[in-house]
């Protein structure tokens, strides 16, 4: 191959997470971009300055995070925030009072107690939600006052996939926003921009990060100068911004993504087929299964199943609870996407802010468990939720003799 056909050569996705629009320090040539803990860079006249004035503003810290991680999910530009939900909020600002929303039924509570408890009520937004795995369903929904198309893809907690190539193409025929919550996936499972889709948003604090270390949000933007003027100016002057110490972390996180990735995600197949063939477990929620509602639409746009698997256990909400207490390596925690493995009961914890009838009517219910699968040594995974289940059965053996 001659230098310059290796030139013109796409980088690899690890190639592009440890170089991707990353440049040496140019005062000090480190490697890494120092952490800029400063809250105001000199002016050398009013208004003329270096490119950096005030770090609400922009700050080269956050700035090489936020170009990092736009190159990996393919878009234009990038903006960081204090949290996912400062990333939503910051999103949900470029509507106009009274828009109406569509969005996706399998919704981080997080996500819906913002649509539903906060901007209903402040800026009388109207929300409809759909199952995004249809897009005729989601192009049915659209009214004169739609204005935008909200999906999460593996959805929260039930796993469900979105149609990203046909929810874009409505949206781009429509004239409607589209937005893709990436955090489940990651760049490395999916890119929603590639699809066609305006913005892609992240909790920074799961996969992208990858430590339970930090918390920090994130929207990428395709190349649209429009919105990403208007995002842009959102993000300074609503200042929600991510500081230069988790962005550092954040970023410092991004170089190891698709390793990660990779494990999270064969171990998490690994933990879905025992699940799967576990008589105490009644359903298992995962992508990569071909039991999986829409397991065609997710190998036509995800690489991998990713590192979440959810199940419903066979027995009481009880039960359930004794099953989470047992376990030992899956620490019952908020949050997912870290290295180590997590477990979650939705029904009490991720999603207990939703109205029981509507929790019910989405299909979550008391008996179901959500798994963030870490990158320890699947057999142990494997073990640990093995003895936690027969825990279960020596508990309702127990109830039968008495």
């Amino acid at each position: 191959m001659t230098k310059s056909s290796a030139d013109k050569k796409t980088p690899g996705l690890q190639t592009r997470a440890i170089h991707g629009r990353q440049h040496p320090d140019p005062l000090t040539g480190a490697v890494n971009p120092p952490i800029y803990a400063s809250s105001t860079f000199v002016q050398s006249s009013p208004g003329v300055h270096s490119g950096w004035e005030y770090s609400r503003s922009g700050n080269p810290t956050r700035a090489a995070f936020e170009a990092a991680l736009a190159e990996l999910e393919g878009g234009a530009a990038g903006f960081a925030f204090a949290s996912g939900l400062a990333a939503q909020a910051a999103v949900l600002d470029l509507l106009d009072q009274g828009a109406h929303v569509i969005a996706s039924n399998d919704l981080y509570g997080g996500s819906w107690r913002l649509l539903h408890r906060v901007r209903e009520r402040t800026a009388g937004l109207k929300i409809t939600h759909v199952d995004a795995s249809d897009a005729a369903a989601v192009e049915a929904a659209i009214t004169p006052e739609t204005r935008l198309i909200w999906i999460e893809t593996p959805g929260n907690p039930l796993l469900s996939i979105a149609d990203l190539p046909g929810i874009a193409e409505i949206g781009k025929r429509r004239g409607l926003i589209t937005v893709a919550d990436n955090t489940f996936a990651s760049p490395v499972v999916q890119r929603p921009l590639e699809h066609g889709f305006d913005i892609v948003v992240h909790s920074v604090t799961k996969y992208v990060s990858g430590h339970s270390d930090i918390i920090g949000g994130a929207a990428i933007v395709r190349d649209a100068p429009d919105l990403i003027d208007r995002l842009k100016f959102l993000q300074n002057a609503t200042g929600g911004v991510l500081d230069p110490f988790s962005s550092f972390l954040a970023l410092r996180g991004l170089k190891t993504l698709p390793l990660r990735i990779a494990r999270h995600a064969a171990n998490a197949r690994a933990v879905a087929e025992f699940l799967e063939s576990h008589d105490k477990v009644a359903q298992v929620r995962y992508p990569g299964l071909r039991s999986h509602p829409q397991h065609n639409l997710a190998a036509r746009q995800m690489s991998s199943g990713g590192g979440m698997v959810s199940f419903f256990v066979k027995g009481s909400p009880e039960q359930t609870i004794r099953v989470l207490e047992s376990l030992r390596y899956f620490a019952l925690a908020e949050s997912l996407g870290g290295v180590e493995s997590l477990v979650g009961h939705p029904w009490s914890m991720s999603h207990g802010s939703i109205p029981e009838p509507l929790r019910r009517a989405a299909g979550i219910t008391p008996q179901l468990i959500r798994l963030s699968v870490g990158i320890e040594d699947v057999e142990d995974l494997i073990g640990d939720l093995e003895q936690a289940l027969e825990a279960l059965g020596q508990e309702r053996a127990r109830v039968v003799v008495a």
